[in-house]
């Protein structure tokens, strides 16, 4: 069976622009990243702040999860609905941030890939995607994720600094990511299997 590209053509992008910029260093970093207060002005930050990050931990920390949902994308094979989800829930799950005042910015796409997460265990659990023990495998994957949401607590503690990379942890950002992914999951999981197959 073909695998459907636009999961694994997305990881891509994402990585490959996340790499640049770090590279391309402070400049580009500081115009491109989400801030509370200033981002009605610079609406394109809903999606570059994901492609931002403060330091070589914090980007190789991403990069490794992110090359797990390569490896989600090659094996489970998520189709354009998941793709679709994936992208709807980016500037989203940012706006939501705005429900919390102590959250001034954000960067990383640590977010994002908790959204990720739960839009494919969505799909496993209600059996959208062409794997054996897909409902095992779905909820396995949900139950693992919201099990660390749940843990940070980051309705209590939406911001804390982790003192090991030396940075400002915005954990509410992996609550918005997972609710996010579980409502366009949901949503997406009810189209035909064929929609958008071209775009794969």
């Amino acid at each position: 069976m073909t695998r459907p590209l636009s999961w694994l053509a997305l990881c891509g992008v994402h990585g490959v622009v996340s790499v640049v910029l770090w590279w391309a260093g402070g400049h580009w970093a500081d115009a491109l990243t989400w801030h509370a207060d200033t981002w009605t002005r610079h609406p394109w930050t809903l999606w570059t702040s994901a492609w931002v990050h403060l330091g070589t931990p914090h980007l190789i920390g991403n990069l490794l999860v992110l090359a797990a949902y390569l490896t989600i994308g090659w094996v489970v094979r998520p189709d354009a609905r998941c793709t679709l989800a994936w992208l709807l829930a980016w500037p989203l799950v940012q706006l939501s941030l705005l429900l919390w005042p102590d959250v001034r910015q954000v960067v990383g796409l640590s977010g994002l890939l908790h959204a990720g997460a739960l839009v494919v265990a969505v799909h496993l659990a209600l059996e959208r995607l062409p794997i054996q023990r897909a409902r095992f495998w779905g909820v396995l994957l949900a139950v693992a994720v919201l099990s660390k949401v749940a843990l940070e607590q980051a309705w209590q503690r939406p911001v804390v600094w982790d003192g090991t990379h030396e940075l400002f942890v915005v954990q509410v950002a992996h609550l918005a990511g997972v609710t996010w992914g579980i409502v366009l999951g949901l949503l997406t999981a009810g189209w035909p299997a064929n929609a958008g197959k071209r775009g794969d």
